[in-house]
């Protein structure tokens, strides 16, 4: 066994939010091979990153290849900011059937 790398974290004094968009029918059955869009228009939201869990590559078009398929991360000065950029990600993200949570972060905004 390798000895452990050493790792240089760095930390930000921010918030993040992730929205996980999964396809329809999930944690069921569900269809593979869907086409994405929006994954470009989303990128542009400031603090915004689309990270791919349940995707793949078919002839250079990105389509959905498990029951979660993105996690729509933004960061922000505070949590207020990363859920709003977060769903800003997400509304321009587009796949048939996607479906996701419309709470996320709701209950800390509250207190």
């Amino acid at each position: 066994m390798e000895p452990c790398k050493k790792i240089d974290l760095k930390w930000k004094e921010k918030s993040a939010v992730c929205v996980v968009m999964a396809s329809g029918g999930y944690p069921g059955g569900y269809k593979k091979g869907l086409p994405i869009s929006g994954l470009d228009q989303a990128e542009k939201v400031p603090g915004l990153k689309v990270f791919h869990a349940g995707t793949s590559n078919q002839n250079n078009t990105i389509v959905t290849n498990g029951g979660r398929v993105l996690g729509v991360t933004a960061l922000g000065a505070d949590l207020r900011k990363a859920r709003e950029r977060a769903y800003a990600g997400v509304s321009k993200i587009r796949f048939e059937g996607a479906h996701f949570r419309h709470d996320i972060a709701a209950k800390a905004l509250a207190c």
